[in-house]
């Protein structure tokens, strides 16, 4: 629970604190013993701590939180801890009451070095929170592999003693603007729950337009309770509840038809905590990575399904795409690097454990199975299907490659984009196509599949010259394998958000395809992170 303090407790309390933590003679003339005192036991309180440690040694043992000169500081970390609940941080870990006792507990140079050293090891955690995450990606899911930005302990006291105290801890959390778009979400989400949320659910498997009766009045109502509807009498599904129904759908990445069948209801259904666990977990990939990306860059957002070419902060294309299957083994991993070049017309060189596990047991049975796709021996020249016992090999020993070469029907379609990594993901075209009017698309063994993949290619050339259609077309219709190097390698990002409040401030939300938001939440609910208010 979130604690507030008056202006008149605050002054009090500080008042208090500083005279608790002025010893005798502290800081004047005559004080000496004491400030020899106080030193000393901050130097013993610190030992075991070297980052903290190296901070008190440059400074002699000077203490920043506990002197009379201190107010300001102690001031400003407890209001911080106050509001940590705004930034989704575990506010039993950073408590106001609890810090305002630490500090009145210290009276003696013994205690007070003990205090000076305790709010030190605070104050970094908060801090490293808030900068970097509360989590560490990795201890979630192996396929979150994003590192957090990490800062010296002894810098950051450092920085933190020489800086106007407010304005530091200010600029702790990311400086990204939808970030604190999201705070603001959160804040909305809350003040919902503390008035009972949304409303009853809506008692059915699906409600079309022209039905009525009940399911139909609490559609209305949960929508109007949402505000995509305005407040109305009506009982029937008519134009405005239709119309309503497509505009909850556009901001949840459902196919805007304004019928509420099974897939729409479930996420009308969602409640408001639910949401605002959305807007936490967002939150905190934020902190992870809390700079803005990169003026000109690729962003693939998995649960959205959607590949953009972002140019200061707007998107300049946009395509649906294919992601991973929601398996464990197929699941498209979060990361960035550079995309360096294109291959028109690529071949397609089957990986390792989709050669093993997939293929060879066909081949196994049919050795003319997957013929489309030409065995390739160490050498790297093809070998006849009929020079091969494919049942004395097993996924271990089989000593092939297989290659699809360039074709229309090849499983990376035309054209690939390339940016290495020991991820083996990269974005491409393909023959299946239907797979792109599909709600949830995640289809693929982990690479993305881009829906207009020609486009993709004009848009990316076209930053390096001018007949970017016309001179893929003619790479194209050669029929050969080429790459197309980028003169300027651009940005990639896959990235995983189910929520955000876009440049509009209209909020939006996606499915936990792969339920990695899920695994988020819950890491932090034991962290210590709570939800504000009851079911809603």
């Amino acid at each position: 629970m979130t604690i507030r303090f008056s202006r008149r407790e605050t002054v009090k309390m500080l008042s208090a604190t500083a005279a608790m933590l002025a010893l005798p003679g502290f800081g004047v003339s005559g004080g000496q013993a004491a400030v020899t005192a106080l030193r000393q036991s901050i130097a013993e309180a610190a030992s075991g701590n070297e980052g903290i440690a190296a901070f008190y040694r440059a400074r002699n043992f000077e203490p920043i939180f506990v002197s009379r000169s201190d107010a300001r500081r102690r001031a400003a970390l407890i209001k911080a801890f106050d509001r940590a609940g705004d930034h989704g941080l575990p506010v039993t870990q950073y408590n106001a009451q609890r810090l305002k006792s630490l500090f009145a507990s210290g009276k003696t140079a013994p205690e007070l070095g003990r205090v000076e050293v305790e709010t030190a090891k605070l104050f970094l955690s908060y801090a490293d929170a808030l900068r970097s995450g509360v989590l560490r990606p990795r201890d979630v899911d192996a396929l979150i592999i994003v590192q957090p930005p990490r800062y010296d302990p002894t810098q950051t006291l450092a920085a933190f003693a020489k800086s106007s105290p407010t304005g530091f801890i200010k600029k702790l959390s990311p400086s990204k603007p939808e970030y604190v778009r999201l705070q603001k979400e959160k804040l909305r989400l809350e003040k919902l729950i503390a008035k009972g949320g949304w409303g009853d659910a809506v008692a059915a498997k699906s409600v079309k337009p022209g039905a009525a009766g009940v399911e139909v009045v609490q559609l209305r109502n949960r929508l109007i309770r949402m505000g995509y509807l305005r407040r109305t009498a009506t009982q029937s599904y008519d134009g405005a509840i239709q119309k309503a129904v497509a505009l909850f759908q556009a901001q949840h990445g459902l196919t805007t038809d304004g019928v509420a069948g099974a897939g729409t209801l479930r996420e009308i259904n969602r409640s408001v905590r639910t949401r605002l666990s959305q807007v936490l977990v967002a939150m905190e990939r934020h902190r992870w990575t809390p700079t803005a990306h990169e003026k000109e860059h690729v962003w693939v957002n998995l649960p959205d399904f959607h590949v953009d070419i972002m140019q200061n902060g707007k998107s300049t294309f946009r395509s649906r795409v294919v992601i991973g299957k929601e398996t464990e083994d197929r699941a498209t991993p979060e990361f960035s690097d550079v995309m360096e070049f294109m291959v028109i017309n690529p071949s397609w060189y089957v990986p390792r454990s989709i050669v093993t596990k997939e293929y060879l047991p066909l081949m196994q049975r049919n050795r003319n199975a997957q013929s489309e796709l030409q065995i390739i021996g160490r050498n790297g020249k093809p070998v006849s299907r009929g020079a091969i016992n494919f049942n004395q090999y097993n996924e271990r020993t089989f000593p092939y490659s297989m290659r699809q070469p360039p074709s229309k029907g090849n499983a990376l379609g035309l054209v690939k984009f390339m940016f290495p990594n020991k991820y083996n993901i990269y974005l491409h075209d393909t023959p299946a196509k239907a797979l792109f009017g599909k709600e949830v698309r995640a289809f693929s063994h982990g690479c993305v599949r881009v829906h207009e993949p020609f486009e993709f290619a004009y848009a990316l050339l076209n930053r390096q010259r001018k007949d970017s259609r016309d001179y893929f077309q003619s790479v194209l219709q050669s029929g050969k394998e080429r790459r197309v190097d980028l003169q300027k390698p651009i940005p990639v990002h896959l990235g995983y958000f189910t929520a955000w409040v876009d440049a509009r401030g209209k909020p939006q939300y996606r499915r936990d395809v792969y339920g990695r938001d899920g695994a988020i939440f819950a890491a932090l609910q034991r962290a210590g992170v709570t939800l504000a208010g009851s079911n809603a």
